[in-house]
């Protein structure tokens, strides 16, 4: 059976699972994703801030925790919403909405800074998407976002084998869309993109693209030197940061 969009996360044992492996403290999301994706943010103090696929809002605690003004998370699965809602518990200033980032009724120009951590390769039709973010920002609101990298989502043959990986195929790479991917025990629906694709869907929804990044490993976020050097191998995210 393949699971499409948050579906995934309505599975108690692959929730528990997943919740297991991504608050892990040596996680790539962790020591990898986040400290690039907080860079890319810089200061966020007075903010009205959207976070799309937010997933347990975890990044949320955070955010709130730095000054951001109003924090809303949105996410497609039940379970994580009220995950979100367990661990934000009555902070002032936030909300958690169900919804899937297709069916989400987006405001016009209001928030300041729309932000997503690797949910935007679950989205068939991502230039909708895009467009629809892009009006819900006021004038010189930003939009940062990161993404399994497309070198990874191009095949999921390197998957099979289960366990750390020493080597990675790639394969198919301008053979975009749909792609199945083993994970914790299911089978995961994602949309492979270039990272040419990624820079004209923001192009063409109207964003200026301010930076982009392959969250480069920083060796101080690691425990052990072996690792480090492991994911000095391969880029695992994309992060891009948009202005309107």
């Amino acid at each position: 059976m393949e699971y499409k969009g948050s579906s995934v996360y309505e599975h108690k044992d692959f929730f528990e699972n997943y919740m297991k492996r991504r608050h892990r403290k040596e996680s790539p999301n962790i020591v990898i994703e986040l400290p690039a994706l907080l860079n890319m943010m810089g200061n966020i103090e007075n903010q009205r801030i959207l976070d799309i696929g937010c997933g347990d809002a975890s990044l949320g605690e955070m955010l709130l925790q730095n000054k951001g003004n109003t924090y809303t998370g949105v996410d497609g699965s039940e379970s994580m919403c009220q995950k979100a809602k367990e661990s934000l518990g009555n902070h002032p200033g936030c909300k958690i909405l169900q919804s899937s980032i297709e069916d989400f009724d987006f405001e016009t120009e209001v928030y300041d800074l729309v932000v997503s951590q690797l949910a935007l390769h679950y989205i068939e039709d991502l230039q909708s998407a895009v467009n629809r973010i892009f009006s819900c920002l006021k004038q010189g609101g930003r939009f940062i976002f990161s993404v399994q990298h497309p070198l990874l989502t191009s095949s999921a043959k390197s998957m099979q084998s289960g366990g750390p990986r020493s080597d990675w195929i790639v394969d198919d790479y301008y053979h975009t869309g749909k792609r199945v991917e083993p994970w914790i025990g299911a089978h995961v629906v994602k949309y492979h993109r270039t990272m040419e694709d990624y820079f004209s869907i923001l192009q063409q929804a109207g964003f200026k693209i301010n930076g982009m990044s392959e969250a480069r490993p920083l060796k101080e976020n690691f425990d052990e030197e072996a690792e480090y050097e492991r994911r000095m191998r391969i880029p695992l995210f994309l992060l891009f940061s948009c202005v309107k």
